[in-house]
């Protein structure tokens, strides 16, 4: 398991808010799971898959 650095979830936060986007759909368009992405957006985890944290930066470097 691979830790989530704070500016990754700061991030992946603010990204979500500025775009409007349920976890649903944040689910959808990264590929990561919905409680995954409930865990890690409520600050409950840090410790998830490097593919999960893969998925995440791409997901934010296309939304750039």
């Amino acid at each position: 398991m691979a830790k989530l650095s704070n500016d990754l979830m700061k991030a992946l936060r603010r990204q979500r808010g500025e775009n409007n986007i349920s976890v649903l759909e944040l689910a959808r368009q990264t590929g990561v799971s919905r409680w995954t992405l409930d865990k890690i957006l409520k600050g409950t985890t840090n410790s998830v898959r490097p593919t999960t944290i893969s998925k995440l930066n791409e997901w934010l470097y296309k939304q750039i």
